[in-house]
């Protein structure tokens, strides 16, 4: 042990020395040394030849012990293209590790053989690992994978019903007598257009619902049982579920959390279901093969009195539906509450931590939550998810309550977190139908390809669908994920590499799964059949093109206008805004293949075409009032301009024999500086007595120093006019020689220097500073708001479609 800490020691300090001697480098201008020295760089080039060696000797022994495929790096350039490979091989690595971890501390049951074994038997593939049986496979109701149309409601009874059950298991239509496709909550779901659909079991029964006087009072919280002396019921029998089912009619509120399992399910599934009261927990084992009756909780999740909490529900709510047949009238969602109140987190941990001081240990939420029996950190990490939240629910209950004015609608705070709550709850699940062509729906390429930039030749984009379908059809089959199957860059590799042998697409897609090196002679043959079709396929961007033109079909279908009204281009006249409630949904983004920003300049030439300027007709997407003669007319010499501006002083040049004596003067000019010293003022100092009257509009009235003698203030004023007069001379010699020009020529003489200019604005800024701090003296209480915690996000992130709660 001592020696394996002694090589730890000297492996972490020759990395971190590495490390520094890396950055130092790094912030080296290194091709300018090169440049300035070829010595340097024939040194650099032999260095990095032998860190590339040492890199790929590395890499060779990890990917020897891991089933990744380790990627060759003859030169730099290759490190970049070959990043993902690196990447893998580190992963595996990371996860063989994490695996190795588990053994140890006894979380899973060691899987790796023992020494007599493994001198008599070949090492187990990595993939192997944490080997579960499938529970689905022993599922009274077998995952309906190939389900096409719209998915029809599980449950078989319908208790606390409004409408009776069998008005809701037909498909609803318009007054037209035509199917009807989507409603309000999903109206954007493109895919399920083409589908008749089901109503919602619950839809009257929810948006009639009205919630308790409770949850609009400011009560005490109750306090919840300590989490260290109790613990929770497991439910894994029919008779264990009859009597927490007793028990729970007797609640008020009740909270409810799920596990979700979709890595080795092509749907997913709910692995386990904690429920609590006020007093107890329990713990629900949702993978038995009777699953199916426990659509009997629709008894309490149905029952109006009977407020129901839980966190994030927006998926929770579509698995249920989905896997057990359950709906809940009457939730609570405290992601809401969280995003009402301005919290700077919305996540489960952050409310326990913030109320509970209790920190859950979120690593378990990644844990594959089909193993049986749970192990005791998994037991109790479940618990805790609900085991507080109905505390957490008064604590937030009475926030909303206190910040809230019932009276007006804009700032009741209650109502806003119960109509979103309601919106969650007739969320409504639908099945997965794969569209080949247009790849629209949440199994669909169209997807991928739009988050991912990609420029594909006819081939490679018949090989990217046909390798994307392959992978979707495979994964129903084998009841397994997609993207267990292969990762979205695996299928992104094999479009742009087209292999044509199993060797190549080893070698394209580096990390495979136990089920590609299966399948590998059939997933060569798909490809070599596409890309033959490819030759005479479409292009990616007219494909593209057709599916916004179906979107824009469809859109205009769903609000009965016209395809030509919906694709009306915006009038430049400013229109009146539409109703606040009546804003009809925008479109959907699309792919343009060109900006439209400057409307049709551009869309009359060729790209070799030479473009007449002088008749072009620029007719731009975003108005601008028109240009006419008179905007830039300006006859009187003034600016047209309706910004105000302040005018110049002018001054007026007087010739010398006009001007008034010194003992005619009428003006008395004093000027005063500030500072000096003051001294005994004489008679002699005195000023002349002042005028009789003086103009108001000609008071040139000047204070003089009370330490400057007379005879000074009137040399500077003699000055002061050879100055001026000076100035008037170069003005109309200026005006002389450019008679068309209004304004005078530009004094550089008399200009103020610009080479110190920064000097001069510094020392103002400098001022500035201190005359801002001063003013803001008084307002330094609030000198802090702005390092306030930014709030959560007014739209929810959340989306339909996979979890991606456990990764192997």
């Amino acid at each position: 042990m001592d020696s394996f800490k002694t090589l730890q020691d000297e492996i972490s300090k020759a990395l971190v020395s590495t490390t520094r001697s890396a950055s130092r480098i790094a912030a080296a201008d290194i091709d300018f040394q090169r440049s300035l020295n070829p010595h340097v760089g024939s040194q650099l080039d032999v260095q990095n030849a032998r860190l590339l060696h040492l890199a790929q000797r590395l890499l060779d022994n990890a990917a020897a012990s891991s089933d990744a495929v380790g990627p060759k790096l003859p030169d730099v350039e290759a490190v970049d293209g070959n990043w993902r490979g690196v990447v893998d091989v580190i992963d595996s690595l990371l996860e063989k590790a994490d695996t190795s971890l588990d053994e140890y501390t006894g979380v899973v049951k060691r899987l790796t053989p023992s020494a007599e074994q493994t001198a008599t038997k070949a090492r187990p593939n990595i993939a192997d690992k944490k080997h579960i049986a499938k529970p689905q496979i022993l599922f009274e109701h077998a995952p309906t994978n190939y389900a096409t149309g719209g998915f029809r409601p599980l449950i078989t009874s319908k208790p606390h019903a409004m409408v009776p059950l069998e008005q809701c298991l037909q498909t609803f239509k318009d007054s037209r007598g035509r199917e009807q496709y989507a409603d309000t909550v999903s109206m954007f779901c493109w895919h399920s257009l083409t589908l008749s659909r089901y109503p919602h079991p619950y839809e009257t029964e929810i948006k009639a619902y009205d919630y308790p006087p409770t949850v609009y009072q400011n009560a005490e919280p109750k306090p919840y049982p300590p989490f260290e002396t109790t613990t929770a019921t497991f439910v894994d029998t029919l008779e264990a579920l009859a009597q927490m089912l007793a028990e729970l009619k007797t609640a008020k509120e009740i909270a409810v959390d799920l596990e979700h399992h979709d890595n080795r399910s092509y749907i997913g599934m709910v692995s386990l279901m904690q429920i609590s009261t006020r007093d107890k927990d329990w713990i629900v084992d949702t993978l038995k093969p009777w699953r199916r009756k426990l659509e009997c909780l629709n008894e309490v999740f149905a029952d109006p009195n009977v407020v129901k909490v839980l966190h994030g529900a927006y998926m929770d709510i579509i698995w249920l539906q989905r896997d057990l047949g359950l709906y809940i009238v009457g939730l609570f969602d405290t992601h809401h509450a969280a995003k009402a109140l301005g919290y700077p987190g919305g996540s489960l941990a952050y409310l326990l931590e913030r109320f509970v001081q209790f920190k859950a240990q979120k690593q378990h939420q990644l844990a594959d939550w089909r193993i049986r029996p749970l192990g005791e950190e998994l037991f109790e990490y479940a618990r805790g998810d609900t085991h507080f939240l109905l505390y957490v629910y008064d604590k937030m209950r009475n926030e909303l309550v206190k910040r809230s004015d019932f009276s007006d609608s804009e700032k009741n705070k209650v109502r806003d977190v119960l109509l979103k709550s309601k919106e969650t709850a007739l969320q409504r699940y639908e099945n997965p139908v794969y569209d080949s062509e247009l790849g629209l729906g949440t199994a669909g390429w169209h997807k991928l390809i739009m988050r991912t930039p990609a420029q594909f030749t006819p081939q490679q984009f018949s090989v990217f669908k046909a390798v994307h379908k392959w992978r979707d059809s495979l994964g129903r089959k084998e009841d397994e994920s997609p993207l267990f199957i292969m990762p979205n860059h695996a299928v992104f590799c094999i479009a742009r590499a087209m292999p044509a042998d199993k060797p190549a697409l080893f070698n394209a897609i580096q990390h495979t799964s136990h089920i590609i090196r299966g399948k590998a002679d059939e997933l060569v043959n798909i490809i070599t059949e596409a890309k033959s079709l490819g030759i005479t396929g479409p292009e990616l961007n007219d494909v593209l093109k057709k599916i916004d033109e179906t979107k824009e079909a469809r859109y205009a279908a769903k609000f009965n206008t016209p395809k030509s009204v919906a694709q009306a281009p915006t009038a430049p006249a400013l229109q009146q805004a539409p109703l606040l409630g009546t804003i009809a949904p925008a479109k959907p983004a699309s792919r343009a293949p060109s900006s439209t920003f400057w409307g049709k300049l551009w869309s009359g030439n060729s790209p070799g075409q030479e473009r007449p300027f002088s008749t072009v007709n620029v007719d731009l997407a975003l108005p601008l009032p028109p240009l006419t003669a008179e905007i830039f007319a300006n006859t009187t010499g003034v600016s047209d301009s309706t910004t105000p501006q302040l005018e110049k002083p002018k001054h007026t040049f007087v010739p010398k024999d006009k001007r008034p004596q010194e003992d005619e003067r009428t003006d008395l000019f004093v000027v005063k500086q500030l500072g000096g010293k003051k001294r005994k003022r004489t008679a002699a100092d005195s000023p002349p007595p002042s005028p009789p009257a003086l103009d108001p509009m000609h008071d040139d009235e000047i204070m003089i120093d009370q330490e400057e003698s007379e005879e000074a203030a009137r040399a500077r004023e003699k000055a002061a006019r050879k100055a001026l007069k000076k100035q008037k001379k170069r003005e109309q010699a200026a005006q002389a020689a450019n008679p068309n020009s209004g304004e005078p020529a530009f004094d550089y003489a008399n200009a103020p220097s610009i080479l110190h200019t920064n000097d001069a604005e510094g020392k103002k800024g400098k001022k500035d500073k201190k005359d801002k701090k001063k003013k803001s003296a008084s307002f330094a209480a609030f000198s802090g708001m702005t390092d306030a915690p930014k709030g959560l996000p007014r739209a929810q992130k959340e989306k339909a479609g996979r979890s991606r709660t456990f990764q192997s």
